[in-house]
């Protein structure tokens, strides 16, 4: 994971926590409306992949389990973790691009329902990635993967003043690229095909060379409304289009998208696949289903998006009309750390994906609430527009004051609280009812991002080792964790 230079370490802040009384009069647990429903109050938990569903992108009980545990706190709203809207194969990741996956989400709607007594908003989010394969082998990349064109036998030829290599045949390119120097590799590929040798084959939204992508604007509105379509069959109160970090939506927002069919280069071409996919999904589940979106603040990457880009999402957004704006920060490709050969690049070790997640090893801003800031300037846009579309912040955000000072001050109107919802998933309640001195602080240490990283089932060390032998215990795979928190007694 990427680290500053000279980091500071700050501790989790002090809080005074609120009484019953007091918590009953904040504004953060008064109700809210999102769309055509109403929030029991405005306490949001985004969506976390805790790599639970089967290869194939079923529902497992384990995935039941943990919706259950996180309803059983009563937030505001649930968000179900990022869900494949492609019927391909994803690994352990939930997937709603066929009819077959209803069955297991009906189910997991039914459990969070039955969990929180019907007080929680439960959202999916729905989200397409392109392809991104595994950094290689060396030698089995010369030898399976990389392409020989006649460039390479000219960078060849040039290189090494030998116009012979203008007629080798391709084994003989094959096998001295296989064993020649770094040095020599840097002349002789090209940036794309480095990358592929050093960090894997990862797809661009820009590869418009390729049909499949060339198409995207084509064939994702019908893809994104039909899986809406099936979350709307299985029960969800509403889903939250993914435009986030380092997937297909967000790269078409990006001001690195230079697709030249009207698909990319200004703003205003940029925004136009997200509004249409938007468009896409509103025309079939109906103007009474809530739809949403969660986006980037900053990409905090070189010729990356900025705020002035969010700002301008936003109230294009609103405009259009989504129910509710998440916002996000960070998370990209392009800065991630190179992979160990075998492992695919993974959007959260540079320093967009710090500010994505950011810990208690920092800078002098400190992690918590760090990217409120944008929030509110994403929302003051919204609202100077003439819309009063919800928007969520999150980041950071551990306790009551910071919550309650986030809303009264204008800066968001919900509070999305991950980290440490999966610390304590009783937050909410443990506040509304006045014994906040029970929550189990989150560390902010990023020990449950380095086990995502891994593509383990996700946990919490704050928990996850506690009365490992109790009864009912369901231990994680390498059978030294429990998966889910212990049981809060009231």
């Amino acid at each position: 994971m990427w680290k500053f230079a000279n980091p500071i370490r700050h501790q989790i802040p002090a809080t005074r926590w609120p009484t019953a009384e007091e918590a009953a009069r904040s504004l953060l647990f008064q109700p809210i409306r999102i769309g055509g429903s109403e929030l029991i109050s405005r306490t949001w938990v985004p969506a976390m992949v805790p790599w639970r569903a089967t290869e194939d992108g079923f529902v497992t009980e384990a995935n039941i389990d943990w919706y259950r545990r996180f309803a059983a706190g009563q937030p505001g709203a649930l968000v179900v973790e990022a869900t494949g809207v492609r019927d391909i194969p994803s690994g352990p990741l939930l997937r709603i691009g066929d009819d077959r996956f209803i069955p297991g989400l009906r189910q997991l709607v039914k459990a969070v329902r039955e969990a929180s007594e019907g007080r929680t908003r439960l959202f999916v989010q729905i989200i397409d990635f392109l392809a991104v394969r595994r950094r290689p082998e060396h030698q089995k990349y010369f030898k399976r993967f990389l392409r020989i064109t006649d460039r390479h036998r000219q960078a060849l030829a040039e290189s090494s003043n030998d116009q012979n290599w203008l007629g080798r045949e391709e084994a003989e390119v094959r096998a001295f690229l296989a064993s020649a120097s770094d040095e020599v590799l840097e002349h002789i590929l090209d940036e794309r095909e480095l990358e592929s040798l050093q960090f894997g084959y990862r797809e661009r939204v820009t590869d418009t060379e390729l049909a499949h992508v060339r198409q995207l604007p084509e064939v994702l509105p019908g893809i994104f409304a039909a899986a809406a379509g099936r979350a709307r069959e299985a029960g969800f109160d509403g889903v939250e289009l993914h435009y986030a970090h380092a997937y297909t939506m967000a790269s078409f927002l990006s001001a690195r998208n230079t697709r030249t069919d009207g698909y990319g280069g200004r703003r205003e071409e940029r925004v136009r696949l997200p509004l249409e996919v938007y468009h896409a999904v509103r025309d079939c589940v109906g103007e009474d289903y809530i739809v949403g979106a969660r986006f980037l603040s900053d990409e905090v990457i070189e010729r990356g998006n900025r705020i002035g880009d969010a700002t301008y999402f936003g109230v294009e957004f609103a405009r259009a009309g989504l129910d509710f704006l998440s916002i996000s920060k960070g998370g990209k490709f392009e800065d991630a750390q190179q992979p160990k050969v075998g492992q695919a690049v993974y959007p959260y070790t540079g320093k967009s994906g710090y500010e994505c997640m950011p810990t208690t090893l920092s800078d002098e801003a400190g992690p918590f609430g760090r990217n409120v800031p944008q929030v509110a300037a994403i929302k003051q846009a919204v609202n100077a527009a003439g819309f009063s579309t919800p928007v969520v912040a999150s980041g950071g955000i551990t306790t009551f004051e910071q919550a309650e000072g986030i809303l009264r001050r204008g800066e968001a109107d919900l509070a999305g609280l991950a980290r440490q919802a999966l610390a304590d998933p009783d937050w909410f309640l443990k506040v509304q009812l006045g014994r906040g001195a029970e929550i189990r602080r989150c560390t902010y240490t990023n020990y449950c991002e380095a086990l995502d990283q891994a593509h383990k089932q996700v946990t919490c060390k704050l928990w996850d080792r506690f009365e490992l032998d109790a009864p009912e215990i369901t231990l994680a795979a390498d059978g030294r964790r429990r998966l889910l928190p212990p049981t809060w007694k009231l």
